[in-house]
């Protein structure tokens, strides 16, 4: 008796060994001491990031963690520029 064929494996079980990195817990930093708008977005990127890999979706696994990335980079950015104008404009104003 012949049994049929295995189907190839498909999923987080089959390429890659483990996941691309999500950055969750720097983005929830990020997004609580830096700017909080472009924080949400990278947070939204980076809880993307397992659940694609677990429903076996690997590049949008690594296109969201690229992408959490990215906006990680821009919520740092835009706080610490934030933070340097603040800090320049109540000093101006202090020493008026």
């Amino acid at each position: 008796m012949a049994y049929p064929p295995a189907p190839p494996p498909t999923g987080p079980e089959y390429g890659a060994s483990a996941p691309p990195p999500n950055y969750l817990v720097w983005t929830i930093l990020a997004t609580i001491f830096c700017c909080i708008p472009f924080g949400i977005v990278s947070i939204v990127f980076s809880t993307q990031v397992n659940s694609k890999w677990a429903a076996g979706d690997q590049a949008g696994a690594y296109k969201a963690s690229k992408n959490a990335k990215t906006w990680l980079t821009v919520t740092v950015v835009v706080g610490l520029v934030v933070g340097v104008l603040s800090l320049i404009y109540n000093l101006s104003i202090a020493s008026s």
